[in-house]
Protein backbone atom coordinates (compact mmCIF):
# COMPACT_ATOMS: atom_id res chain seq x y z
CA UNK A 1 0.00 0.00 0.00
CA UNK A 2 1.21 3.50 -0.76
CA UNK A 3 2.23 5.46 2.33
CA UNK A 4 3.33 8.98 3.21
CA UNK A 5 7.08 9.60 3.12
CA UNK A 6 6.90 11.96 6.10
CA UNK A 7 4.69 9.68 8.19
CA UNK A 8 6.95 6.68 7.62
CA UNK A 9 10.00 8.70 8.65
CA UNK A 10 8.31 10.03 11.77
CA UNK A 11 7.16 6.53 12.79
CA UNK A 12 10.66 5.11 12.52
CA UNK A 13 12.17 8.12 14.23
CA UNK A 14 9.77 7.72 17.15
CA UNK A 15 10.66 4.03 17.46
CA UNK A 16 14.40 4.60 17.20
CA UNK A 17 14.63 2.56 13.99
CA UNK A 18 15.44 3.43 10.38
CA UNK A 19 13.41 3.20 7.20
CA UNK A 20 15.09 1.06 4.53
CA UNK A 21 15.26 2.72 1.10
CA UNK A 22 16.24 0.40 -1.76
CA UNK A 23 17.10 1.42 -5.31
CA UNK A 24 15.18 -0.73 -7.78
CA UNK A 25 16.07 -0.86 -11.48
CA UNK A 26 13.59 -3.57 -12.42
CA UNK A 27 10.74 -5.80 -11.26
CA UNK A 28 12.94 -8.52 -9.74
CA UNK A 29 14.61 -6.07 -7.38
CA UNK A 30 11.34 -4.42 -6.33
CA UNK A 31 9.69 -7.82 -5.79
CA UNK A 32 12.64 -8.91 -3.65
CA UNK A 33 12.51 -5.79 -1.48
CA UNK A 34 8.77 -6.15 -0.93
CA UNK A 35 9.11 -9.88 -0.22
CA UNK A 36 11.65 -9.11 2.50
CA UNK A 37 9.48 -6.30 3.88
CA UNK A 38 6.35 -8.45 3.88
CA UNK A 39 8.08 -11.31 5.71
CA UNK A 40 9.01 -8.81 8.46
CA UNK A 41 5.94 -6.54 8.24
CA UNK A 42 8.32 -3.61 7.70
CA UNK A 43 7.63 -0.43 5.76
CA UNK A 44 10.09 0.46 2.98
CA UNK A 45 10.96 3.02 0.35
CA UNK A 46 11.44 2.00 -3.28
CA UNK A 47 14.00 4.32 -4.83
CA UNK A 48 14.31 5.16 -8.52
CA UNK A 49 17.66 6.54 -9.60
CA UNK A 50 17.91 9.75 -11.61
CA UNK A 51 19.61 7.90 -14.48
CA UNK A 52 16.85 5.29 -14.60
CA UNK A 53 14.22 8.00 -14.72
CA UNK A 54 16.12 9.79 -17.50
CA UNK A 55 16.07 6.79 -19.85
CA UNK A 56 13.58 6.46 -22.68
CA UNK A 57 11.56 4.07 -20.51
CA UNK A 58 11.80 5.99 -17.24
CA UNK A 59 8.09 6.81 -17.19
CA UNK A 60 7.26 3.12 -17.60
CA UNK A 61 9.53 2.20 -14.71
CA UNK A 62 7.81 4.70 -12.40
CA UNK A 63 4.38 3.42 -13.43
CA UNK A 64 5.39 -0.20 -12.92
CA UNK A 65 6.96 0.34 -9.51
CA UNK A 66 4.02 2.43 -8.36
CA UNK A 67 1.67 -0.43 -9.32
CA UNK A 68 3.84 -2.88 -7.38
CA UNK A 69 3.86 -0.56 -4.35
CA UNK A 70 0.09 -0.11 -4.45
CA UNK A 71 -0.46 -3.87 -4.24
CA UNK A 72 2.09 -4.46 -1.49
CA UNK A 73 0.63 -5.57 1.88
CA UNK A 74 3.08 -3.32 3.74
CA UNK A 75 3.43 0.49 3.67
CA UNK A 76 5.60 1.62 0.74
CA UNK A 77 6.68 5.01 -0.55
CA UNK A 78 8.06 5.54 -4.05
CA UNK A 79 10.90 8.10 -4.18
CA UNK A 80 12.93 9.57 -7.03
CA UNK A 81 16.53 9.79 -5.85
CA UNK A 82 19.14 12.54 -6.41
CA UNK A 83 17.56 14.87 -8.94
CA UNK A 84 18.56 18.47 -9.56
CA UNK A 85 16.12 19.50 -12.30
CA UNK A 86 12.89 21.10 -11.15
CA UNK A 87 11.06 20.12 -14.34
CA UNK A 88 11.89 16.47 -13.77
CA UNK A 89 10.89 16.78 -10.14
CA UNK A 90 7.45 17.98 -11.20
CA UNK A 91 7.23 15.27 -13.86
CA UNK A 92 8.01 12.61 -11.24
CA UNK A 93 5.30 13.86 -8.89
CA UNK A 94 2.84 13.99 -11.79
CA UNK A 95 3.62 10.31 -12.47
CA UNK A 96 2.85 9.40 -8.87
CA UNK A 97 6.02 9.30 -6.77
CA UNK A 98 5.49 10.20 -3.14
CA UNK A 99 8.82 11.94 -2.60
CA UNK A 100 11.92 13.20 -4.38
CA UNK A 101 15.48 13.72 -3.24
CA UNK A 102 16.07 17.28 -4.48
CA UNK A 103 19.86 17.33 -4.76
CA UNK A 104 21.25 20.85 -4.54
CA UNK A 105 24.50 19.73 -2.94
CA UNK A 106 26.60 21.14 -5.80
CA UNK A 107 25.06 24.58 -5.28
CA UNK A 108 26.06 27.27 -2.82
CA UNK A 109 24.35 27.23 0.57
CA UNK A 110 21.86 29.95 -0.38
CA UNK A 111 21.23 28.47 -3.82
CA UNK A 112 20.60 25.07 -2.27
CA UNK A 113 18.03 26.56 0.09
CA UNK A 114 16.28 28.33 -2.80
CA UNK A 115 16.29 25.17 -4.92
CA UNK A 116 14.85 23.00 -2.16
CA UNK A 117 12.19 25.58 -1.35
CA UNK A 118 11.05 25.48 -4.98
CA UNK A 119 11.04 21.69 -4.92
CA UNK A 120 8.97 21.71 -1.70
CA UNK A 121 6.44 24.06 -3.32
CA UNK A 122 6.09 21.64 -6.23
CA UNK A 123 5.78 18.66 -3.90
CA UNK A 124 3.03 20.32 -1.90
CA UNK A 125 0.89 20.69 -5.02
CA UNK A 126 0.93 16.90 -5.37
CA UNK A 127 0.77 15.99 -1.69
CA UNK A 128 4.38 14.81 -1.79
CA UNK A 129 7.59 15.44 0.14
CA UNK A 130 11.20 16.45 -0.42
CA UNK A 131 14.47 15.11 0.91
CA UNK A 132 17.46 17.46 0.62
CA UNK A 133 21.22 17.11 0.97
CA UNK A 134 23.61 19.45 2.75
CA UNK A 135 27.30 18.82 2.27
CA UNK A 136 28.28 16.45 -0.51
CA UNK A 137 28.08 12.65 -0.59
CA UNK A 138 30.51 11.72 -3.37
CA UNK A 139 30.41 8.73 -5.71
CA UNK A 140 27.98 7.36 -8.29
CA UNK A 141 24.65 5.81 -7.31
CA UNK A 142 24.56 3.65 -10.43
CA UNK A 143 28.19 2.50 -10.82
CA UNK A 144 30.18 0.85 -8.04
CA UNK A 145 33.44 2.76 -8.23
CA UNK A 146 35.72 3.73 -5.37
CA UNK A 147 35.12 7.24 -4.03
CA UNK A 148 36.49 9.63 -1.44
CA UNK A 149 34.37 11.42 1.14
CA UNK A 150 33.05 14.80 0.06
CA UNK A 151 32.28 18.06 1.85
CA UNK A 152 30.97 17.32 5.34
CA UNK A 153 27.67 18.68 6.63
CA UNK A 154 28.07 21.61 9.01
CA UNK A 155 25.75 21.20 12.05
CA UNK A 156 25.02 24.91 12.44
CA UNK A 157 24.32 25.31 8.74
CA UNK A 158 22.09 22.24 8.89
CA UNK A 159 19.87 23.85 11.52
CA UNK A 160 19.49 26.99 9.41
CA UNK A 161 18.97 24.99 6.24
CA UNK A 162 16.17 22.86 7.68
CA UNK A 163 14.42 25.89 9.16
CA UNK A 164 14.50 27.87 5.91
CA UNK A 165 14.15 25.18 3.24
CA UNK A 166 11.69 22.96 5.16
CA UNK A 167 12.66 19.55 3.74
CA UNK A 168 10.93 16.49 5.19
CA UNK A 169 14.31 14.76 5.49
CA UNK A 170 17.96 15.80 5.37
CA UNK A 171 20.73 13.65 3.86
CA UNK A 172 24.02 14.23 5.66
CA UNK A 173 27.67 13.86 4.71
CA UNK A 174 29.77 12.52 7.58
CA UNK A 175 32.36 10.51 5.68
CA UNK A 176 29.91 8.30 3.79
CA UNK A 177 30.12 7.88 -0.02
CA UNK A 178 28.07 6.33 -2.81
CA UNK A 179 29.40 3.12 -4.29
CA UNK A 180 32.54 1.41 -3.01
CA UNK A 181 34.72 2.89 -0.29
CA UNK A 182 38.25 3.69 -1.42
CA UNK A 183 39.47 3.27 2.16
CA UNK A 184 37.79 1.85 5.28
CA UNK A 185 35.15 4.47 6.20
CA UNK A 186 35.74 6.62 9.25
CA UNK A 187 32.43 8.28 10.00
CA UNK A 188 32.42 11.52 11.97
CA UNK A 189 30.16 10.50 14.84
CA UNK A 190 30.52 13.72 16.77
CA UNK A 191 29.41 15.67 13.70
CA UNK A 192 26.36 13.44 13.26
CA UNK A 193 25.48 13.81 16.93
CA UNK A 194 25.62 17.60 16.68
CA UNK A 195 23.51 17.63 13.50
CA UNK A 196 20.92 15.49 15.26
CA UNK A 197 20.88 17.78 18.28
CA UNK A 198 20.56 20.98 16.25
CA UNK A 199 18.02 20.01 13.57
CA UNK A 200 14.38 19.03 13.64
CA UNK A 201 14.18 17.02 10.40
CA UNK A 202 14.71 13.25 10.24
CA UNK A 203 18.19 12.45 8.91
CA UNK A 204 19.12 10.21 6.00
CA UNK A 205 22.31 8.22 5.38
CA UNK A 206 23.33 7.64 1.78
CA UNK A 207 26.24 5.44 0.75
CA UNK A 208 25.48 2.90 3.48
CA UNK A 209 26.60 -0.07 1.39
CA UNK A 210 29.92 -1.20 2.81
CA UNK A 211 29.28 0.13 6.31
CA UNK A 212 29.30 -2.42 9.11
CA UNK A 213 26.11 -3.39 10.93
CA UNK A 214 27.63 -1.88 14.05
CA UNK A 215 28.10 1.47 12.30
CA UNK A 216 24.57 1.39 10.95
CA UNK A 217 23.10 0.70 14.39
CA UNK A 218 25.18 3.50 15.87
CA UNK A 219 24.06 5.91 13.16
CA UNK A 220 20.42 5.19 14.02
CA UNK A 221 21.03 6.08 17.66
CA UNK A 222 22.33 9.47 16.43
CA UNK A 223 19.19 10.34 14.51
CA UNK A 224 19.45 8.52 11.18
CA UNK A 225 15.86 7.59 10.28
CA UNK A 226 16.37 6.51 6.64
CA UNK A 227 19.19 4.45 5.14
CA UNK A 228 19.71 3.96 1.39
CA UNK A 229 20.83 0.67 -0.15
CA UNK A 230 21.96 0.30 -3.76
CA UNK A 231 25.43 -1.12 -4.39
CA UNK A 232 24.93 -4.31 -2.40
CA UNK A 233 21.72 -5.12 -4.28
CA UNK A 234 23.30 -4.47 -7.68
CA UNK A 235 26.42 -6.44 -6.84
CA UNK A 236 24.39 -9.45 -5.71
CA UNK A 237 22.15 -9.20 -8.78
CA UNK A 238 25.11 -9.25 -11.19
CA UNK A 239 26.86 -12.01 -9.24
CA UNK A 240 23.84 -14.33 -9.23
CA UNK A 241 23.01 -13.59 -12.87
CA UNK A 242 26.58 -14.43 -13.91
CA UNK A 243 26.61 -17.65 -11.88
CA UNK A 244 23.22 -18.85 -13.07
CA UNK A 245 23.33 -17.73 -16.71
CA UNK A 246 25.22 -20.75 -18.13
CA UNK A 247 22.80 -23.35 -16.76
CA UNK A 248 19.72 -21.18 -17.29
CA UNK A 249 20.73 -20.69 -20.94
CA UNK A 250 19.88 -24.35 -21.55
CA UNK A 251 16.21 -24.10 -22.37
CA UNK A 252 16.20 -20.29 -22.05
CA UNK A 253 14.82 -20.61 -18.49
CA UNK A 254 14.11 -16.93 -17.97
CA UNK A 255 11.38 -17.33 -15.34
CA UNK A 256 13.61 -19.58 -13.25
CA UNK A 257 16.40 -17.02 -13.48
CA UNK A 258 14.04 -14.23 -12.40
CA UNK A 259 12.82 -16.19 -9.39
CA UNK A 260 16.38 -17.09 -8.39
CA UNK A 261 17.42 -13.44 -8.58
CA UNK A 262 14.42 -12.31 -6.54
CA UNK A 263 15.12 -14.81 -3.79
CA UNK A 264 18.80 -13.86 -3.59
CA UNK A 265 18.03 -10.13 -3.46
CA UNK A 266 15.33 -10.67 -0.83
CA UNK A 267 18.01 -12.13 1.43
CA UNK A 268 20.15 -8.99 1.00
CA UNK A 269 17.24 -6.64 1.64
CA UNK A 270 16.02 -8.68 4.59
CA UNK A 271 19.40 -8.62 6.31
CA UNK A 272 19.42 -4.83 6.01
CA UNK A 273 15.90 -4.48 7.35
CA UNK A 274 16.79 -6.61 10.35
CA UNK A 275 19.63 -4.25 11.24
CA UNK A 276 17.61 -1.10 10.63
CA UNK A 277 14.73 -2.34 12.77
CA UNK A 278 16.80 -3.52 15.72
CA UNK A 279 16.53 -7.27 15.23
Amino acid sequence: MLASFSELLQEHRARGTALGAFTCYNFETAAAVLQAAQERTDSVIILISEKSFATAHGDYLVAALRAVAERAPVPVCLQLDHISDLRRIEAAFALGVGAVMADGSRLSFEQNIAFVREAVAIAQRYGGYVEAELGRVEGDEDIATAARAGAFTDPEQAAIFVERAQPACLAVSIGNVHGVYQHPPALDWERLKKIHEQTTAPLSLHGASGLSDEDLRRAITYGIAKINVNTELRSRYVQVAAEQAPQMARGSRLLELQLTLTEALAQVAGAKLDVYNGR
